[in-house]
């Protein structure tokens, strides 16, 4: 079946999206923690999502929380200086993150949902998302 436009993943609030789980692992160094935003399992409409298009859902969209900063991101390497420009985001902000690369994980969770973590360095973090970053969705 040809779709016009994207699948409408329906969430019911950001808890849903990205729950509330202990990645177990905290930084160290220059690098930044994240949750990667869990695809949902049916649209809005009701349609329940298989399992490849929810993963293709999850590796294109890449948008997540920040939950870790390591002691030494967004700050010069040789003095430990705050970069001039602060951090590039803080704890709680959602970003968008490379869609290959980093060290993922995944966490298990209530009704056997997987929940994925990322650690990348304070260089690899693509953007702050400034807007509902539920609003922000992969294409097919």
């Amino acid at each position: 079946m040809l779709l016009e436009k994207p699948l409408q993943m329906q969430y019911d609030s950001i808890e849903d999206a990205f729950p509330e789980v202990d990645p177990g692992i905290i930084p160290f160094g220059s690098r930044i923690l994240v949750q990667v935003r869990v695809a949902k399992k049916k649209t809005a409409g009701g349609i329940m999502i298989v399992d490849e298009v929810r993963k293709t859902e999850a590796a294109n969209t890449q948008v997540s929380r920040v939950v870790a900063i390591g002691p030494l991101a967004f700050k010069n390497r040789s003095t430990m200086a705050a970069w001039p420009e602060g951090a590039w985001c803080n704890v709680g902000d959602f970003v968008r993150t490379p869609k290959y690369g980093g060290d993922r994980w995944t966490v298990v969770h209530k009704d056997e949902e997987e929940v994925e973590f990322v650690i990348f360095n304070d260089l690899d973090i693509v953007g702050k998302v400034t807007t509902d970053p539920l609003k922000i969705r992969a294409f097919f």
